[in-house]
């Protein structure tokens, strides 16, 4: 006679016991709780850096704004500029009838502004960005041509800080 399938259970092999199904339970929910808070701290750690990163990219473009400006001017508004106002006179931006107008930079509220005469001011940075401070300095230069100077823009935000230096291009 042919057995297909012949086994004999003694009591030993009746299976798991309920400590033995708990400990490995347990065992598995710590591993499992271990690799999901580490993929959440990475996630976090992540989205910070990635906010961090927009920032400063928010903040060197506005920076690149007021040199490229500066650049531009034909001249600093000294009646207007103060070391936390830039008032520049320039040739772009002419209303009709105009040889030239002014345009200002300062901060208002936590954003770096952008304003042109006789209208509102624009900020020029997002709101992710909580500037602190806006520092201008004009800086002589000896040797240069009468009437050209340079300006020096020290930006703090999301504590840290970019420095820029400009000269106008008076032509």
């Amino acid at each position: 006679m042919i057995k297909f399938f012949s086994y004999n259970f003694t009591k030993k092999d009746k299976g798991f016991s309920l400590v033995e199904v708990l400990i490995s339970v347990a065992v598995f929910s710590l591993i499992l709780l271990a690799v999901i808070s580490f993929f959440l701290s990475m996630n976090n750690s992540n989205a910070q850096t990635k906010a961090a990163r927009e920032a400063v990219e928010n903040v060197k473009s506005a920076l690149e704004k007021i040199t490229y400006e500066i650049k531009s001017a034909t001249s600093i508004y000294t009646p207007t500029t103060t070391q936390n106002q830039l008032s520049l006179e320039t040739s772009r931006y002419l209303p009709s009838g105009e040889d030239s107008t002014f345009i200002d930079f300062f901060l208002c509220g936590t954003a770096v502004c952008f304003k042109k005469e006789s209208q509102d001011a624009i900020a020029i940075t997002s709101d992710s960005v909580q500037a602190t401070s806006l520092v201008f300095s004009q800086i002589s230069t000896e040797g240069a041509p009468s009437g050209s100077s340079s300006v020096q823009v020290s930006l703090t935000a999301n504590n840290f800080s970019l420095t820029s230096t400009a000269s106008l291009r008076s032509y």
